[in-house]
């Protein structure tokens, strides 16, 4: 008759039960056991059947002792450190808002290693690196790329997006609204992340010489249509040709106001472009502010060009780049993005009323 004590367990139940100790036992507990079975007769192989680990832990662990090391004091120490691990976590928070040139540290971002040895400054503190990644991954920090951001400090930031919220909320079914910038096109391509067998790296050969085309694109923001013109400079010509395209598609009969927002970019207040926009009085250029790019929807759709033509392409002319970024366009979409949340802060709500006050007064 079996014994009570025999368990029928499932093999993906046994592998998560395996995994669970292996990443709550501490190594000096493992090499005490080890010891005192060692101690009692035991041979290696039933140490590593009983406690579930590899017969060269053994090995090693009982090489350690023979040279004299000292394991209980090792093992006081470890439990007094995991006894100040709640306050360890709280000072590596504290450690990862600084940068490392703060404490000396001759580098811009931290590694765990680093902060592993940062913490080690501190009397009775012993931790790895190891336990430095798994702390901060419970912390909810990941490891990724930083990103750049603009100064975004216009002074007439919020006067700027209030406006371009009010005609937006009062759009008439007359009155067209786009969003247009200039996207860079090259043939070096940009590098990004993606999946690659470990000790592998993919890599994407060098054109020689780099070449460039530009794109004009504008964002319909009621549709999420995108219109788009392609040339060799990102000069007023290239933004003349947008506007002319904008104004092919939004017939006259059915659109009398258009409204274009864009960026302080020199091309946008050339001379040539002021000319075109007299002689087409329904046209408005509308500013946004200056160094704010979150403002722009189109940035977003630009975002998706790069993420599904530009990076780490294996294009070796120009003309075929552009003309996947032209497919895209055409057979992607539509970009139906909303107001960034920077157009409805406390300021810019503030500015708007303001701004639907005054025309109120005017209007009176």
């Amino acid at each position: 008759m079996p014994r009570k004590t025999i368990l029928e367990i499932a093999a993906d139940e046994q592998a998560a039960m395996l995994k669970e100790l292996r990443a709550t036992r501490y190594g000096y507990l493992l090499a005490l056991h080890i010891l005192l079975l060692c101690a009692v007769g035991r041979t290696p192989s039933e140490i590593a059947s009983f406690l579930f680990c590899s017969r060269s832990s053994i090995y090693r662990i009982v090489a350690a002792y023979k040279r004299g090391e000292r394991w209980l004091a090792d093992a006081e120490a470890d439990s007094e450190t995991r006894r100040s691990w709640p306050s360890l976590k709280r000072s590596l928070v504290a450690l990862i808002k600084r940068t490392p040139s703060a404490f000396g540290w001759c580098r811009v971002r931290w590694s765990c290693a680093t902060l592993a040895l940062q913490l080690h400054a501190r009397p009775g503190v012993r931790v790895s690196r190891e336990t430095i990644r798994r702390w901060l991954h419970e912390l909810g920090y990941s490891w990724k790329r930083a990103r750049h951001t603009a100064r975004d400090d216009d002074p007439e930031r919020a006067a700027k997006l209030a406006r371009i919220r009010s005609i937006i909320e009062g759009l008439l079914p007359t009155e067209a609204r786009f969003f247009a910038d200039e996207l860079d096109i090259h043939l070096l391509a940009k590098i990004g992340y993606a999946w690659m067998p470990k000790g592998t790296q993919v890599e994407v050969m060098t054109p020689g010489t780099n070449q460039k085309n530009y794109l004009a694109g504008a964002l319909n923001y009621l549709t999420g249509k995108m219109l788009a013109v392609v040339g060799e400079r990102k000069n007023r010509w290239l933004f003349l040709d947008l506007l002319k395209v904008i104004d092919h598609r939004c017939l006259t009969v059915k659109f009398t106001r258009i409204y274009v927002v864009v960026d302080n970019y020199r091309i946008h207040t050339a001379q040539a472009v002021v000319a075109w926009l007299a002689a087409h009085p329904r046209f408005e250029l509308v500013f946004l502010p200056a160094y704010c790019p979150r403002a722009n929807p189109v940035e977003r759709a630009f975002g998706d060009v790069h993420d599904k033509c530009t990076r780490n392409h294996k294009r070796t002319r120009i003309s075929d780049l552009v003309g996947d970024v032209i497919w895209h366009l055409k057979g992607n979409g539509p970009w139906c993005y909303k107001l960034s949340d920077i157009y409805h802060t406390p300021e810019v709500d503030q500015a708007l009323a303001e701004l639907v006050a005054a025309r109120k007064l005017k209007a009176a």
